[in-house]
């Protein structure tokens, strides 16, 4: 859910004095303009900025919006190049002036982000830990998000670039199987003596009771898909072997 921007600045400081300014300022600015949908919070901070900076603004007014644009996720490296950018247009001495203002808002220099870092960013779903549970079952790291345990079980299955689970069967004396919904990556299915499949955002895979197969990250590729176990009688994954080099070597 998008976080709801409260302001109160404007009753605290000229509730009594100017009370239509401070209601503007908190209902109509903040409650309103910065709550509307049309754009996300990271780029009304970086409009705001860029708009006090072309004014010439460059008190505590700027520095709260510094500090609300790295706070709702301007990097470090983004911010300098937003006032690089922003000086070719504005004027040399307003960028000297805001960049004295980022620098001390961004004092500490953030971590270099890892490649799992940078695919969660790519993703609605969050990766999860580290999958321990299952990993005898898979070649490679993997990694496990819940999404829904209550009614029908849904879970985010993450494979590190080459993982892939073991070739394995879904059970049930009645009902049962799998349902896969891919949400980030690229990926490969395969059932038991037919070619394998690619897989992309957005795809979904079904996969019935009794069928061999598996399914895993491309070799270049992280990739997530949405495990949906289909409510059956009895039912359950019986796990078999580690899909040969030879047989992953081949795709592309």
């Amino acid at each position: 859910m998008k976080e709801k921007i409260v302001q109160t600045a404007g009753r605290q400081q000229l509730g009594e004095f100017a009370p239509m300014f401070a209601h503007l300022n908190d209902d109509v600015l903040f409650g309103e303009v910065w709550n509307e949908d049309a754009i996300s919070t990271k780029t009304k901070c970086i409009i705001t900025v860029v708009s006090l900076m072309a004014s010439g603004i460059t008190d505590s007014s700027l520095t709260y919006h510094l500090q609300n644009a790295k706070a709702h996720g301007v990097t470090r490296e983004e911010i300098a190049a937003i006032i690089t950018h922003a000086t070719m247009y504005t004027g040399w001495p307003k960028g000297w002036a805001v960049f004295r203002l980022a620098r001390e808002v961004w004092k500490e220099k953030e971590p270099a982000l890892t490649e799992k870092d940078r695919y969660q960013n790519s993703i609605f779903f969050p990766i999860g830990q580290p999958n321990d549970a299952y990993a005898r079952y898979f070649v490679g790291q993997s990694y496990l998000a819940p999404i829904s345990t209550a009614q029908i079980p849904v879970f985010n299955v993450t494979f590190e670039p080459g993982c892939r689970n073991n070739w394995h069967i879904h059970h049930a004396d009645r009902g049962g199987g799998q349902m896969l919904i891919c949400v980030g990556g690229r990926g490969f299915y395969q059932e038991w003596n037919k070619e394998p499949v690619e897989l992309q955002p957005g795809d979904c895979v079904n996969i019935p009771e009794g069928v061999k197969h598996w399914h895993g990250a491309a070799p270049d590729s992280w990739f997530s898909h949405l495990a949906i176990e289909v409510p059956g009688e009895n039912a359950g994954a019986e796990w078999l072997e580690a899909v040969s080099d030879d047989v992953y070597a081949k795709l592309k």
